[in-house]
């Protein structure tokens, strides 16, 4: 995971602990809440991978007792050792795995953020997801009017606070910190769309994104 990646998912976490008072909030207070995000991804993710491998030991204990109930070793001596044995792959067992890739990606893309964030020496992940925050805060009201102007039909206050988030991290990038190219921008809140919201954000977010590009004439 790039630094900058780790630092728009940590921005993200941070402002998914927001209320409606941003600007009460002091650089002070932003450090303090990222050092508790940070801890609670990592127990998060330490408490997945333990999931993850609750369930890897109950798919291996189901394939030893599918090669033990074939035909194939019930019809072997007692004595003789059990032979492997074509095992078809279920849909059921296939679900199992897919969620075991999932929270285990999840898992590890959350350690990396804790990785990044405690072990940078000069503070970069950090420092640029509470930039991102500052940022919006002087200037959430304009972002705000932005998302409502093109989130046609949608009140914002009734858009889903994560898709709502993901946005208010990207327009503040695109228009005021203006440091990193659009097209990584975008990207990135469509990937953060699709791991915490759902395909449906993804192509809304990436829809209010393009318009915003093209009528503020970013390039």
């Amino acid at each position: 995971m790039q630094a900058r990646r780790a630092s728009r998912e940590l921005a993200f976490i941070l402002f998914s602990q927001f209320d409606k008072k941003i600007t009460t909030y002091s650089k002070e207070t932003l450090d303090d809440i990222i050092l508790k995000s940070v801890r609670m991804l990592s127990d998060n993710a330490s408490d997945e991978l333990k999931l993850v491998l609750g369930s890897l030991v109950e798919i291996k204990d189901q394939i030893k007792n599918y090669e033990i109930n074939h035909e194939t070793n019930l019809n072997r001596p007692l004595e003789a050792e059990n032979v492997a044995v074509p095992i078809p792959m279920t849909s059921d067992m296939e679900g199992k795995i897919d969620t075991i890739i999932d929270v285990a990606e999840k898992a590890l893309a959350a350690l990396d953020i804790a990785e990044f964030t405690t072990l940078d020496s000069k503070n970069e992940v950090k420092d640029y997801a509470v930039e991102i925050a500052e940022v919006f805060q002087k200037n959430h009201t304009e972002i705000d009017e932005t998302i409502q102007k093109y989130a046609k039909n949608w009140n914002i206050d009734r858009l889903v606070k994560m898709d709502k988030d993901i946005l208010r991290i990207a327009i503040s990038e695109l228009l005021y910190l203006k440091d990193a190219p659009m097209k990584v921008v975008v990207d990135e809140a469509i990937e953060l769309a699709k791991k915490y919201s759902t395909d449906d954000s993804a192509s809304f977010i990436n829809g209010i994104l393009a318009k915003v590009i093209v009528d503020f004439g970013l390039k």
